[in-house]
Order: C-alpha cells, then structure tokens, then sequence
C-alpha cells in the first residue's frame, strides 16, 4: 500500500536532505490521510491511487496557471512535485493499447452515438485497470463516437 511506503520514503528524503521530496510526500500522507478520515475506515490500493491521481492532477491545473501568470519558478516546482507523485501510480499504457480497448468496448457495447458516450468510458477505465488518464479516455471516446 502507498501509505506504508510514503513513511519510509519520507525518512529516506529527510536524511538525504531532499526538501522538495519531503515536502511533497507529507502533502501526499496527509491527502490518504484525510481521504481515510472521510471514507472512516482504510482505503483499498485503488482509493490510494484515485488519491494520488487527484494530487497530480491538481498540479497540473497549477502550472497551467502559474505558465499563463507567467511565474516559471512556481511551474517548475510543481511539475517537480508531478514526477515524485508519479513514481506512486502504475505506468500509464500507451497510445496504441489504450485505442484498442477503446475500439473494443465501442463494439463490444454496440455505441451508436454520443448518448453512449458515459457507458464507452465507465468500461474503458474499468479495462485500463488505472492505467490510462480519464481526461485521455474521454478525449479519445468523443472523437471515436462522434465519427460514428
């Protein structure tokens, strides 16, 4: 479980005086912490990583926004702070793979349309097993099923 890493990791960084890591992997204990605080129970491997995801996510959102203030450093600390998260999620599948699950569920659920759109991804995401990015996955549904 990511949870139990994270403590060691965090000892590890603060011996090698790696400010950058520490400071990054306590915001991420303390984002599994207030999700278990809120679930009022341990979270399963995949909550850990829909926690982990969420963090990424909200740094992205980040240097979007630092880019278009034009404050760089900022941009660069938190796409930093992006590949340590990283190191706690599963390799992402590529291009090609996740397009074929994404053809196969489309035949597999006989999508028509758009109205379709929500089931393709439910079962896609569901087939990824957490490999591929929901913005990705939607991304790549619209554009099949809007050829149809």
């Amino acid at each position: 479980m990511i949870s139990d890493t994270i403590q060691s990791q965090i000892q590890n960084a603060m011996k090698a005086r790696e400010e950058l890591r520490v400071s990054t992997l306590k915001m991420l204990s303390s984002a599994l912490m207030y999700a278990k605080i809120a679930k009022m129970g341990d979270l399963t491997a995949e909550e850990e990583l829909a926690v982990v995801r969420k963090e990424v996510k909200q740094r992205n959102d980040s240097v979007e926004q630092y880019r278009k203030g034009n404050a760089e450093d900022k941009a660069q600390k938190e796409e930093a702070e992006i590949v340590i998260l990283k190191e706690f999620l599963p390799v992402e599948m590529d291009e090609s793979e996740l397009q074929s699950i994404v053809d196969g569920v489309i035949g597999e659920v006989g999508a028509v349309g758009m109205k379709d759109m929500g089931k393709v991804i439910s079962l896609v995401k569901e087939k990824s097993e957490g490999r591929a990015d929901g913005g990705k996955i939607a991304m790549m549904v619209k554009e099949k099923l809007g050829n149809i």
